[in-house]
């Protein structure tokens, strides 16, 4: 691996961790519910955005470094399983299972779904 992609994967990075925070912050003020609602839009918009920047590489073979930034670096950092899961698993904590469930199966439905749409979006670019 070059100097030059771990360059630009820390530069995405540095956009994307504040992105995220910022969404999360942003759905949270507007919506008052259990639900972690923010990290859901965190998660679906980060994937929607990865698949539209892989299908535009299959259309139009962008660039490694441009992957590299905003694919590894800026969707990695502002997409987040890891909250995702411990949300997910405090609400199992405080007995809110079926909250829980929804929430498990919206994050997958909703990634899945944003990653096919954006491959597909990318592919008719």
């Amino acid at each position: 691996m070059s100097a030059a992609v771990l360059v630009v994967v820390a530069a995405g990075g540095c956009a994307g961790a504040p992105a995220r925070y910022l969404v999360d912050r942003a759905v949270g003020a507007r919506v008052d519910s259990d639900l972690p609602w923010g990290t859901l839009a965190v998660n679906a918009s980060g994937t929607l955005l990865l698949g539209l920047l892989v299908g535009l590489s299959r259309a139009h073979h962008l660039g490694p470094l441009l992957l590299a930034w905003s694919g590894t670096g800026f969707c990695g950092a502002y997409t987040t399983f890891s909250t995702f899961a411990v949300e997910t698993a405090r609400l199992a904590e405080a007995g809110e299972w079926a909250l829980a469930a929804f929430n498990l199966t919206m994050s997958l439905v909703a990634g899945i779904a944003a990653a096919v749409a954006g491959l597909a979006l990318g592919a008719v670019i």
